[in-house]
């Protein structure tokens, strides 16, 4: 007699890279660096919209936030972090790994770790560079991660275009070797088109595009039985955010879509319930984390608080 098991669902993560509206690349030549403390700050508002959506769902998040957020906000910090997100590492000043020496990314990675640790009280074990800045030909960066004591990275998109992707990296969790060690890499989520990979991780993807395409995405990663890595920018669901003078590429991608797309969000969430990616996802990931374990880390913790 044959017996039909029902098939555990494969639950995905949900990140949120912790920024300010004016602090993206694309505006890095109208917003200096020198003049973000002169910008009005919309964070906490939009921050404590996705706060409450996830709460609404019973579901937890991985918060990749800059230091320099965390010097500036650090109650935001450290309410997220009670509330039993995740808090990792986006570097301190979004500055791409493209732009930076090894040296100036070591004291991006190891900065922003330091402020962020004090302030959320908690370890932290992973990073997100900026603009998915770890790139063909900028591979040292994961050796820098790993002498800086991060278990994880979720950098990689394994698409090609013109200003990011690693056309080619493997779409799944994986690990990679490097001298220094080696480092669980989470890369984002992406779909297949007649041959070719696209991305549809979230962010503008999520915002621009027809929604069938995330959902097409997120169920090729349930086909392959492998969780897909969502995210989103606290400043994409402000649609009062000020309009900034900007090239009108830069206006079209960043103003495009706010709100009313992330409200369609609200159905899909549920696939990101952290209840369900605890126990089962745990001997996925756990063999890439050896250094993890050595930490105490726990099964409540589930993939080092990514996307639990």
């Amino acid at each position: 007699m044959l017996v039909e098991t029902a098939r555990a669902e494969v639950v995905h993560i949900f990140s949120v890279d912790l920024e300010e509206y004016f602090q993206v690349n694309a505006f890095e030549t109208s917003v200096p660096r020198d003049d973000w403390d002169r910008m009005t700050s919309r964070l906490e508002a939009s921050a404590d919209v996705l706060l409450d959506l996830l709460s609404a769902h019973e579901t937890l998040a991985t918060f990749f936030t800059l230091g320099w957020i965390a010097d500036r906000h650090p109650g935001l910090v450290r309410r997220i972090a009670d509330l039993g997100h995740e808090v990792a590492s986006h570097g301190w000043w979004h500055r791409r790994v493209t732009h930076c020496t090894p040296a100036e990314f070591r004291a991006e990675v190891v900065d922003s770790r330091a402020i962020l640790e004090d302030v959320a009280g908690r370890p932290v074990y992973g990073h997100r560079a900026p603009s998915f800045s770890i790139v063909p030909g900028s591979e040292w960066a994961f050796d820098v991660l790993i002498e800086a004591g991060y278990t994880y990275d979720s950098s990689i998109f394994p698409v090609h275009r013109g200003d990011y992707g690693y056309p080619g990296a493997k779409p799944d969790a994986n690990r990679i070797e490097r001298p220094a060690g080696d480092i669980l890499e989470l890369p984002l989520a992406t779909t297949t088109v007649a041959g070719l990979r696209f991305p549809a991780a979230g962010g503008g993807y999520f915002r621009q595009l027809p929604y069938a395409i995330t959902r097409r995405a997120f169920a090729e990663h349930s086909e392959r039985d492998s969780p897909g890595m969502f995210y989103v920018h606290p400043w994409e669901i402000d649609p009062d955010q000020p309009r900034l003078a900007v090239p009108w590429l830069a206006k079209l991608r960043h103003y495009r879509g706010p709100e009313g797309r992330f409200r369609a969000s609200r159905g899909c969430c549920p696939s990101f319930d952290s209840r369900q990616w605890n126990g089962r996802i745990r001997k996925f990931v756990y063999p890439f984390l050896p250094r993890a374990r050595d930490r105490g880390c726990t099964q409540r913790r589930g993939v080092l608080r990514v996307g639990i």
